[in-house]
């Protein structure tokens, strides 16, 4: 894994569940849902989040806190958010958060960079499954919180209490294979925040370490430029300055290949 030291950029690691949406419906197979057969559209249940590299998970659930105030304080850890890990988020859980933030009037929260690692499972790996369950196993790196299945989520839209244990734990496990995971795959992600920016400094622009080996030159249509390699043995990101070597006129700074 990468070990990450102190840095400037505040990366947020989220995962969150929601309530099945309920429906009136005739058959169980290959069936049209009209609007003016549901019940009642899926929710947001609960969310989980830590700062990477702390060690405090944040819970906010609806057996703990009320709805609005649940969203509100997620709302507000985006906006302090530079970045935002998920697995499958860009397609679910943040524009779910945002459907609960325009319901209750709120505005967007500060643009944050989107880290999705599905995205990068299926772009550089061939896993046989790209469950987060599946790969965290397949590196080593633990499983999922096990429970009941899809009772466990009827429980909790009951307020059974020994439900929503067990779904607290879930969501909490959740984020925790999303830092390992996310730690193993970081050399591996394709645009991810800049830590050069952030330090101001020439270190690598994935781990932010400051030791590097020159490997080489990268050469563009554009002219040749340093190339560089982390010499963290967990991280091992290639990476390139952009003074350009034939002109020399340009400031250095950290880039990814």
């Amino acid at each position: 894994m990468v070990s990450l030291g102190r840095t400037t950029i505040k990366i947020l690691l989220l995962d969150i569940e929601t309530a099945p949406n309920i429906v009136h419906t005739w058959g169980l197979f290959n069936q049209f849902v009209a609007i003016n057969q549901i019940v009642e559209s899926g929710f947001t249940l609960c969310w989980a989040a830590k700062w990477l590299g702390e060690k405090q998970i944040i819970y906010s659930g609806l057996d703990t806190d009320t709805s609005k105030n649940m969203v509100k304080k997620m709302h507000k850890l985006l906006n302090e958010a530079d970045a935002v890990i998920t697995y499958n988020g860009n397609r679910f859980d943040l524009p779910t958060l945002n459907k609960e933030f325009v319901k209750l009037g709120l505005k967007p929260p500060a643009p944050y960079k989107k880290i999705d690692l599905l995205n990068t499972a299926r772009s550089k790996f061939r896993f046989v499954s790209n469950k987060l369950d599946y790969v965290a196993q397949f590196l080593g790196l633990g499983a999922k919180e096990k429970h009941k299945g899809h009772s466990l989520w009827v429980g909790c839209m009951s307020k059974d209490a020994a439900s929503w244990k067990v779904m607290q734990k879930y969501n909490k496990q959740d984020v925790v294979l999303l830092e390992k995971v996310y730690k193993v795959m970081l050399p591996w992600i394709a645009a991810h925040p800049n830590r050069s920016v952030h330090e101001q400094a020439m270190v690598c622009p994935i781990c932010g370490s400051k030791h590097f080996q020159k490997r080489g030159t990268a050469n563009t249509q554009a002219g040749v430029y340093q190339r560089y390699q982390c010499s963290n043995v967990e991280c091992g990101h290639w990476f390139r300055d952009n003074k350009n070597m034939v002109r020399g006129t340009m400031k250095a700074a950290s880039l990814p290949v």
